[in-house]
């Protein structure tokens, strides 16, 4: 039966305390011996009968899985499945497409996001180049202010505002590269993009990213990666398919899944990564907890004794498999500039939109196309950007640089800009591009959106990465341990110190 207990809790900003009674119980031999059940679109794990299930006394609040219980199963020869089929009775295994994830950055709360790529970065439409940094302060509408700097503290290079308040990688996609990753300035670094919003009046730091680039950062903060080496890595595996399932039924607020700290899962970014712990992410990928077609939040702790089977009608469940938004397949990877463009290039790193420089080239204000009206938009299926003038538009896409169109031809383009448009467009377009050059519109309802006869490679390719997808709703925190205990998962301590052979950090 599961006994009841108190929970008090006090908040203070990036500190959660919670005192939970410590319950004895009589121990309970380990499961040795189970059922597999096969159910639709999943596969049934080991069943427990009921009755037999209590919580567990001493460290860590003993819900779930116990890592140190899970190290020595491992150990002894089971598998992941076997381990995860003892802890979690009567739950299924189910299987995700590809999909990202919120994550608050609570070290950030109350803070602007300050951060640059070694590779360079994406922000507001714009490419900014290696070691330039972008500021992203949270505005109201949803939106940011950005200013972009010669690294964290040199000169501006350039300022806007932006709709969409991510930062993002130069390359789309899962398992980019390190020279790709985002980093906080005087901070650790992150997979996918970083982004900003409000909460009430305060700031917050999402970091969207892969779901398994996610665990990545997440497995050698919550499990030692080197039980690999001591023949307990079917432990690791089990471990990525219960943090997979845990973060993926939080919803704790409005602009992100789950947080970053033991309030949640302990996720530090790249810094701890570790080549076998993301091997176990890769050996289970896709792969969840489900409890009666519903991903199961799947809590779980150190506690020392080994664990007791859980009673999983007391944990929440988040979506089905099928109501996840899987992320769009990765793109092909960008061939890099030829020496043919050189402008492009250098004009983009030193800050200076491919806009801008089409613009001062063909001699700015006293140019045909006129002043600047607004500031850069982004062509339908992200292919693009475009800026108006008073007397023309410039159109610019990564492939075919920057071009001067008229307004007739953006109204083909972005069927919607009709009210962006001066006076001066009214029946009368003054500036016509090369034959041969002017952009195409497609057929309404090709999925492809805008293409360029002159390049189809253009077809839809995304300026910068995904907006940050809301997460639906909150929750209060999960119930947690003591508070106090060091390197705690919801409090709670999470190396087996007491195992022979396993170091600490590693």
């Amino acid at each position: 039966m599961r006994a009841d207990t108190k929970i008090t809790r006090s908040t203070g900003r990036g500190t959660r305390r919670r005192a939970v009674p410590m319950i004895r119980t009589v121990p309970l031999p380990v499961l040795v011996s189970g059922t597999v059940l096969a159910m639709a679109g999943a596969i049934g794990l080991w069943q427990i009968a009921p009755g037999q299930i209590t919580p567990t006394a001493g460290a860590g609040h003993g819900r779930g899985m116990s890592q140190v219980g899970a190290f020595d199963n491992a150990r002894a020869g089971w598998t992941a499945e076997e381990i995860l089929g003892h802890y979690y009775p009567g739950a299924d295994l189910g299987q995700i497409g590809p999909t990202t994830i919120g994550v608050r950055l609570q070290a950030q709360d109350d803070a602007t996001l300050d951060t640059f790529a070694a590779a360079g970065a994406q922000v507001a439409g714009r490419t900014i180049g290696p070691g330039d940094a972008a500021h992203l302060t949270p505005l109201p509408d949803g939106g940011a202010s950005v200013v972009v700097t010669a690294g964290c503290d040199g000169e501006v290079l350039w300022q806007a505002a932006t709709d969409d308040p991510f930062v993002y990688p130069v390359g789309a996609g899962a398992g980019r590269p390190a020279d790709e990753h985002l980093t906080l300035c005087g901070g650790t670094a992150y997979r996918g993009a970083l982004g900003v919003a409000l909460e009430g009046e305060s700031f917050r730091t999402v970091n969207q990213v892969d779901l398994d680039d996610y665990l990545a950062g997440v497995l050698p903060a919550e499990m030692q990666a080197n039980w690999a080496d001591q023949g307990a890595f079917e432990a690791l595996r089990a471990q990525a398919i219960a943090a997979r399932s845990y973060a993926l039924a939080e919803s704790r607020y409005a602009y992100a899944q789950t947080c970053d700290t033991t309030d949640c899962q302990a996720y530090p970014g790249t810094v701890k990564e570790d080549s076998r712990s993301t091997e176990a992410v890769a050996a289970t990928t896709g792969t969840v907890l489900l409890r009666d077609g519903q991903i199961l939040r799947s809590e779980y702790s150190a506690a020392p004794d080994g664990g007791r089977p859980a009673d999983i009608q007391t944990f929440e469940v988040g979506p089905a498999p099928s109501e996840l938004v899987e992320s769009a397949p990765a793109p092909a990877p960008v061939v890099p500039a030829t020496p043919a463009q050189p402008d492009l290039t250098i004009e983009a790193l030193a800050g200076e939109s491919v806009i801008d420089t089409e613009y001062r080239r063909i001699g700015g204000a006293g140019s045909s196309v006129g002043e600047p009206i607004g500031p850069e938009m982004l062509l339908p299926q992200r292919a693009g950007t475009y800026r108006l003038y008073t007397n023309g538009v410039i159109v610019a896409t990564k492939t075919l640089g920057a071009q001067v169109v008229d307004f007739s031809t953006l109204l083909q383009l972005v069927p919607d800009a009709g009210d962006q448009l001066p006076a001066t467009a009214s029946g009368r377009p003054t500036l016509k591009m090369p034959e041969g050059n002017v952009p195409q519109a497609v057929a309404p309802g090709n999925p492809q959106g805008v293409q360029f006869p002159t390049d189809a490679e253009v077809r839809g390719e995304p300026v910068h990465g995904p907006v940050n997808p809301a997460a639906p709703g909150a929750h209060d925190g999960a119930l947690n341990g003591p508070a106090a205990v060091p390197g705690a998962h919801n409090g709670v301590p999470h190396g087996p110190a007491a195992v022979p052979g396993v170091n600490d950090g590693e």
